[in-house]
């Protein structure tokens, strides 16, 4: 059971974004976030939204860091992975 978090990449609002995820559990991955005391609006299908100036503190309480690829390549072994649903036209 690891959380897993990638590199700040994500532009959005102004500001770049990591994501943190679990490879075994959503459980896992809810109380770690509540433990860092990350608000639940913050988790978007698998994964929380984590702003770049959290991303030091995420792996010094013991997120492992791994690239984008990885972290999406770990979620959909776990079988984690929910991807957006398509938009109806």
């Amino acid at each position: 059971m690891t959380i897993i978090v990638d590199p700040p990449n994500a532009a959005g609002h102004g500001r770049l974004w990591s994501h943190l995820a679990s490879d075994s559990s959503f459980e896992e991955l809810h109380a770690f976030a509540r433990d860092l005391g990350i608000p639940e609006r913050g988790f978007d299908r698998d994964h929380y939204d984590v702003p770049s100036e959290w991303y030091d503190q995420v792996v010094a309480l013991g997120a492992e860091p791994v690239s984008s690829r990885e972290l999406v390549a770990r979620l959909h072994a776990a079988g984690l992975r929910r991807r957006k649903k398509p938009r109806a036209r």
